[in-house]
């Protein structure tokens, strides 16, 4: 479904990734690991065209996408929910979500969606009027993934989703990561929680400097003592 091939993205001078390949099929979960400044967000912006790589090539769903602007690529179906939000405070909750399906025409699609997140989300339903800057860090979690899935994505790029949330909500989060993908959306989920990414991922991939240093299986990279040593506090 998804491809890059030797993927080097820079920031002016800084070379942030060098040389990245990786796949994600159609109905996975396939996770991205690593410390900070492996070059997890990085690809993650590449992949829905904030950043454009420098050298190498991103495929979707057959068609070549790197160079492309970043909402052609969500009109394609790739959604990004980026780290730390970036909910627009200002708006309410309902305005958030319908911003998500600004690029969409078909109204009833839209409908649908909007009660699908609010079934995902019944927290969302309880706040529609309230501003998004009011909620507490774990709703605008919901809210961001909300807002991404309104584009009704084929994949959802995720990242960071657990970020500031207490333990509790984390798992409340993952859970709802599961049942989006059960529904039919493919994730590829950035996250530090390296052992709650593997734990509802079908693979991975760890990041080290911008390379790919470790991909496998989840329940093999679990089982890796590198991994366990690295990520999992093993």
């Amino acid at each position: 479904m998804l491809e890059l091939k030797n993927v080097h993205t820079f920031y002016g001078h800084i070379h942030a990734l060098k040389g990245i390949s990786l796949t994600v099929e159609e109905g996975e979960i396939v996770t991205l690991i690593g410390s900070n400044g492996a070059g997890k967000t990085t690809t993650l912006r590449t992949i829905s065209g904030l950043l454009t790589p420098r050298e190498g090539e991103i495929w979707f769903e057959g068609q070549r996408i790197d160079g492309l602007p970043a909402h052609k690529i969500t009109e394609m179906g790739i959604a990004h929910c980026p780290e730390g939000r970036k909910i627009f405070g200002r708006l309410t909750v309902r305005e958030n979500l319908e911003l998500g399906a600004f690029l969409r025409k078909d109204k009833d699609g839209i409908k649908e969606d909007f009660e699908r997140v609010l079934n995902l989300f019944p927290r969302l339903r309880e706040r529609l009027k309230q501003p998004g800057g009011t909620l507490s860090g774990g709703e605008q979690q919901m809210l961001a993934i909300g807002r991404a899935l309104m584009s009704r994505p084929r994949i959802l790029l995720l990242d960071e989703p657990s970020m500031g949330l207490a333990p509790i909500l984390v798992q409340q989060i993952f859970d709802i990561i599961k049942e989006i993908n059960e529904q039919g959306t493919t994730v590829l989920l950035v996250e530090q929680n390296a052992r709650l990414a593997l734990s509802i991922a079908t693979r991975g991939y760890v990041l080290e400097t911008g390379r790919i240093r470790l991909a496998g299986p989840a329940a093999e990279l679990m089982d890796s003592e590198e991994v366990k040593a690295a990520y999992l506090g093993g």
